[in-house]
């Protein structure tokens, strides 16, 4: 199994358009951005695409252009869902799979297209590719939202999504001893933004969880490029059959 993170930055990008920041300027200076956080799994022949942002057409692009099987969607926010139609014209449309709530959300957005969709309840094992996929509920208010625990034999692989520390019991249960963690990381320490996750609890987090690796993703602008830990776009991991 190959995991590539697509793309590891929040909803506007780095660097943002129209902002001359020091981390905007660093990463302009050097060629460098973050595109919307966007996650592939590679399964044998099949390709399984968490989350489908408004960078989908570059992000397939700069991979190889893979056929995509399924699509997961964690939340109905814009920078999760909305490239979606990118898939257009372009291959038979992937099957979907999400949350009761995420479906009927997202899929009345592009009810256009004819795809196969999947209502997935929280802490109900299902199969995609070859995968194990459990939902596990988190805490973005008021979206409904799932972070996810996708297992490959012994292979634990945990993803947060868009979350605060706020996380349920019964969710972090399951992210438990993990192989590799991507975890939501919006902003440097001493900022604190409801919805989710600074570095420091991200750091705190991940340590509580064990996890053997981490990466965080879902970065603002705000979010220096040197922190240990930081998930980078085009950034590969390969974990044994």
């Amino acid at each position: 199994m190959h995991i590539t993170l697509l793309g590891t930055g929040d909803s506007t990008g780095t660097p943002k358009i129209g902002c001359s920041c020091p981390q905007c300027r660093y990463a302009i200076s050097r060629g460098m951005q973050r595109l919307r956080t966007s996650v592939l799994i590679e399964k044998g022949d099949h390709h399984i695409l968490i989350e489908s942002t408004p960078d989908l057409r570059q992000q397939l692009l700069s991979c190889g252009s893979p056929r995509i099987d399924a699509v997961i969607w964690t939340h109905g926010h814009y920078d999760h869902f909305m490239g979606f139609g990118e898939f257009y014209r372009v291959q038979d449309m992937p099957e979907v799979y999400g949350g009761p709530g995420v479906i009927a959300y997202c899929g009345s957005i592009f009810q256009f297209l004819n795809f196969p969709a999947h209502s997935k309840k929280a802490f109900q094992p299902f199969y995609a590719g070859g995968l194990e996929i459990t939902f596990l509920p988190v805490n973005h208010p008021p979206a409904e939202t799932y972070g996810m625990l996708i297992q490959d034999g012994d292979t634990r692989i945990g993803i947060t999504s868009d979350t605060n520390a706020c996380i349920p019991a019964e969710s972090l249960s399951c992210l438990e001893d993990l192989n590799l963690l991507i975890l939501d990381a919006l902003v440097p320490p001493g900022y604190h933004i409801p919805k989710h996750m600074n570095y420091q609890d991200a750091l705190e987090l991940a340590h509580r969880l064990r996890a053997e690796d981490f990466r965080c993703v879902h970065m603002s602008h705000h979010m220096p490029f040197e922190l240990a830990s930081t998930g980078r776009d085009g950034e590969r991991f390969s974990f044994p059959d």
